[in-house]
């Protein structure tokens, strides 16, 4: 089963979810995946959670835990992420409004629950929605687990809502390390907690060949 990063919109848009039907009019900025090797029968997203709180994701690499850092620095320099242009602040612009209730009912999470620096929108048994809202964008960052020949696969889905006019030239400046840095690592750091769980039996093949 091979890595892989960037995958395209339609392999993704192609998944049976329920966020294409939420998400129904708002861009989907990119979609990263990684293939996760064996897992067993029955594995869910609730799973995955579980891995990606124990794998520590900002401490992927250091490369991540700069770009962080910087991040976190010029928020607080450009009041970017003042609690005044949270999602708290602005409940009237959450998609949380278009949870039908069979959703509501099925999230393992209440909708609205905090998520770390996101708002769950709904938690499912193989896909879970979050948004989170600054001064610069209304991110909503979708997951969604699949079953994959010899495993799974999981995707990692950004959409971008536009919330002022320095939304896009923000997205610019951050896609290059977000995309070739920072998601690259937070998957593999989440594929290498997965094997260690979840270790493959070895291959009766190559006990043969010995």
């Amino acid at each position: 089963m091979p890595h892989r990063v960037r995958v395209p919109r339609e392999e993704f848009r192609k998944l049976d979810l329920v966020v294409h039907g939420i998400l129904r009019d708002v861009p989907l900025h990119d979609v990263s995946a990684i293939d996760l090797p064996g897992g067993g029968a029955g594995r869910t997203l609730s799973d995955v959670r579980s891995l990606m709180a124990d794998a520590n994701l900002r401490a992927a690499n250091p490369a991540v835990r700069v770009l962080v850092a910087l991040r976190v620095r010029a928020g607080r320099l450009f009041g970017w992420d003042s609690h005044i242009h949270t999602i708290h602040k602005h409940q009237e612009a959450s998609y949380i409004h278009r949870l039908s209730d069979d959703v509501r009912q099925r999230s393992a999470l209440a909708p609205g629950s905090p998520d770390g620096r996101l708002q769950l929108l709904y938690l499912l048994e193989r896909e879970s929605l979050g948004e989170f809202r600054n001064a610069t964008v209304h991110a909503l960052f979708a997951i969604a687990l699949t079953e994959a020949p010899g495993g799974y696969r999981l995707y990692w889905a950004v959409y971008v809502h536009r919330v002022s006019r320095f939304t896009p030239l923000y997205m610019a400046l951050i896609d290059p390390f977000r995309r070739f840095i920072v998601y690259p690592a937070v998957l593999r750091r989440i594929r290498r907690a997965w094997e260690e769980r979840y270790p493959r039996p070895p291959d009766p093949r190559e006990s043969a060949a010995v």
